[in-house]
């Protein structure tokens, strides 16, 4: 299988990479870790767009609140990043799901928050008639998050969303997310607020185009992706610090046990990444549980040996390694765990070929 980029792809990667880099660079994440952290880490107990009266983060801090920008949403939405996949002749960009890989690795590598995946996929799978699942979620004017069907309750950027995935049975519907309550939990990503779904599952006023199993499979594929370019950056990271900072006279790189660190990065990053390429241009299931298995693995070994080449500057709020541990550690938990994962490859590697 050749995994070399098409002159388009490579144009993809670059302009989304440069996107980012201008409006989610590392001073905006920190700035977005420092609103976050103000309001107690966590958005509050309550339904998106209304909060209970005196409602207080569960770290005592001010009102509570979403993190999602929505500026930055909407900027996305013409960018073309949640449309991808939609046909051009419903307006969309009218590219495949190697593609979405391609922008999601992206974000990714910028730690780019809020609920990218559902949001993806609420605009690229619509109704029998081409109407739009959740209007506006392809142009960004929409935030939609997802809950997972056979996990936890536990729901991501509840408080910043319009609307939410809901897989039922073999099918996925939408559903409101002022219908339940739901109860903020303490996310160890400050820039991924989690709720709780206390009152049960929420019943959907509407149907999602895509099959339950469709869903689940490619939000396991695209948070890989995101796995994947964390895993790339804290290479980037670490390779760049260990060529700069010098100890005893030399660049720490020059000592072999850091140089070993470094090219066990480059190792599984790079495994994951023939691993998560694979899975997007064949769309099988028990490649995108390979995927994402290698995948979170790459991208949490990959942060804690770059915090290992960094020492304790890596834990310092100038460098951004721990908040990759921290996101690395939340997308291992969302769609497809490791036993998860790992027991749906053995159930694959054992069941009989026809």
């Amino acid at each position: 299988m050749d995994f070399r980029l098409s002159d388009d792809q490579e144009a993809l990667r670059r302009g989304m990479r440069e996107l980012l880099a201008a409006r989610f660079g590392p001073e905006a994440l920190r700035a977005a870790v420092e609103g976050a952290e103000a309001a107690g880490g966590v958005a509050g107990e309550g339904t998106a767009g209304e909060r209970a009266p005196g409602a207080r983060t569960a770290g005592g801090g001010g009102p509570c609140r979403g993190v999602v920008d929505r500026r930055l949403w909407r900027e996305l939405g013409e960018a073309g990043f949640f449309a991808l996949r939609v046909p051009e002749a419903a307006g969309g960009v009218g590219l495949g799901l190697p593609e979405a890989v391609l922008v999601f690795e992206e974000a990714g590598r910028a730690l780019l928050p809020g609920p990218l995946v559902a949001t993806h996929l609420a605009a690229t799978h619509r109704g029998g008639d081409g109407a739009e699942a959740v209007p506006g979620a392809a142009e960004g004017r929409a935030v939609v998050t997802a809950l997972e069907p056979d996990g936890a309750p536990l729901v991501e950027h509840w408080a910043d969303a319009d609307a939410v995935l809901v897989p039922e049975g073999e099918g996925v519907g939408v559903a409101a997310p002022g219908v339940v309550r739901a109860l903020p939990v303490r996310a160890v990503d400050p820039l991924t607020p989690l709720h709780w779904v206390s009152g049960g599952r929420p019943a959907a006023v509407a149907a999602c185009g895509a099959g339950a199993g469709v869903l689940c499979r490619e939000a396991a594929l695209l948070t890989a992706a995101q796995q994947l370019g964390s895993a790339f950056r804290t290479l980037e990271l670490a390779v760049g610090h260990a060529r700069t900072r010098e100890q005893f006279g030399r660049p720490v790189g020059a000592f072999q046990a850091v140089q070993h660190l470094c090219a066990g990065m480059l190792v599984r990053a790079e495994t994951a990444r023939a691993a998560v390429y694979a899975a997007a241009v064949t769309g099988d299931e028990a490649e995108t549980c390979a995927a994402k298995l290698l995948a979170d693995e790459a991208a949490g070994a990959n942060a804690r040996d770059c915090l290992q080449v960094h020492g304790g500057m890596g834990f310092t709020w100038e460098a951004e390694v721990h908040l990759h541990l921290k996101r690395a550690w939340l997308r291992g938990s969302q769609w497809r765990t490791a036993v998860a994962a790992e027991e749906q490859l053995a159930e694959a590697l054992l069941s009989p070929r026809l």
